[in-house]
């Protein structure tokens, strides 16, 4: 499997690519668009209860809608928690179709994190447009955000069967840690220093811990037993992490064509993300030049009027003292630990060949 550069460089290869030419050979833009089309339908059902404007903020922010309400064909993201949850399903011998209301219900979540995230980190552009906080304001960001995370409950708990509460509750811890991974993520940026497994942990609650849930919601709504569903949850947390590393890699050296976000994203955030931290505990000049310019930073009140080449010359030091490099092996090593966790699980092979050539296109995203 071929890897893919990015904008200055370096590329992210998978370790251990599958075997099996299923995989080689599996259309993960097909499985995708089913995800999306199965649970589209459910999902604007789902919106429409919301009350107004609540509604027409949701479909904003999920591309529906453009900023003056005309219909719109905007990016709604790559529905890949959708399209995992539908291979849960099927991984427990269920129809993909049993695993709908988990994917619905996981991409509310997901959609409810994206509306309160972008509001707390002052995100300005979302998917190649403004978001809703700049869009419709700071309020309507909170309340359809609530909003969505009600919904997402809501969908699975009306189902009224025992599977719909295990799945729910599945669901609730799932959003818990991803709440708990935003407190630290925030109060790591107004820290001098955050250690490398610090990091890890908060990656994985806010996002290793939602795509989880979807690996195993869809798992448990068809029947699954608990241990079942917990290994397909363990091949979701560190397929997270693995996705995570990468887009922590975009957050610094993505193409603002393809991210939709500004360049040198993370850096004008201050975020300790895994390049930052790593360079940081590197030791070496790099490191200690790298450290000394982000602690000036976080006392600067000139920071937000930086220049490009002031984010350039932190970034080339992350580099210089192999933070970047470690991310990516990161990336690389969690894929390698999701893709043995199938191994764990007793499925159809065409279903274990698409569950891991989507954990290939997670750690190869182009940047």
């Amino acid at each position: 499997m071929s890897s893919i550069t990015g904008t200055r460089g370096e590329s992210v290869t998978p370790a251990n690519p599958a075997s099996d030419t299923m995989a080689d050979t599996t259309d993960v833009t097909a499985l995708l668009e089913r995800g999306r089309a199965l649970s589209a339908p459910v999902l604007r059902a789902a919106v429409d209860r919301l009350a107004p404007p609540m509604d027409t903020v949701a479909a904003y922010h999920f591309g529906w809608i453009d900023a003056q309400g005309r219909p719109s064909d905007g990016d709604g993201g790559k529905a890949v928690r959708p399209a995992l949850a539908l291979l849960s399903a099927e991984a427990a011998g269920a129809a993909a179709q049993a695993g709908i209301p988990g994917a619905v219900a996981v991409e509310l979540v997901h959609n409810f994190s994206l509306l309160h995230d972008d509001l707390m980190d002052g995100d300005e552009q979302r998917r190649h447009r403004d978001t809703v906080w700049k869009v419709h304001g700071p309020a309507q960001a909170i309340l359809v955000g609530d909003a969505l995370f009600a919904l997402a409950n809501e969908i699975l708990l009306e189902l009224g069967t025992v599977e719909a509460g295990r799945a729910a509750r599945r669901l609730t811890s799932a959003t818990r840690k991803l709440i708990d991974g935003q407190a630290q993520d925030i109060s790591y940026e107004h820290r001098e220093r955050v250690t490398v497994e610090e990091c890890l942990e908060m990656e994985g609650n806010k996002t290793g811990a939602l795509l989880a849930c979807a690996c195993s919601i869809g798992a448990v709504l068809g029947g699954a037993d608990d241990r079942t569903a917990d290994v397909l949850e363990a091949y979701g947390y560190h397929l997270g992490l693995a996705f995570q590393a990468v887009d922590d890699l975009l957050g610094i050296w993505g193409d603002p064509e393809s991210t939709g976000k500004q360049t040198w994203s993370d850096l004008r955030q201050r975020k300790k993300s895994l390049p930052v931290v790593a360079a940081l505990a590197a030791g070496g000049p790099a490191s200690e030049r790298l450290g000394e310019l982000l602690a000036a930073d976080a006392k600067s009140s000139d920071f937000d009027s930086f220049s490009e080449e002031e984010f350039a010359a932190r970034a080339a030091l992350i580099e210089e003292a192999g933070g970047r490099e470690w991310t990516a092996q990161e990336a690389r090593r969690q894929h390698a630990v999701a893709i043995e966790a199938l191994h764990g699980v007793d499925m159809p092979e065409t279903v274990r060949a698409q569950l891991t050539a989507l954990a290939d296109f997670v750690v190869v995203r182009k940047r």
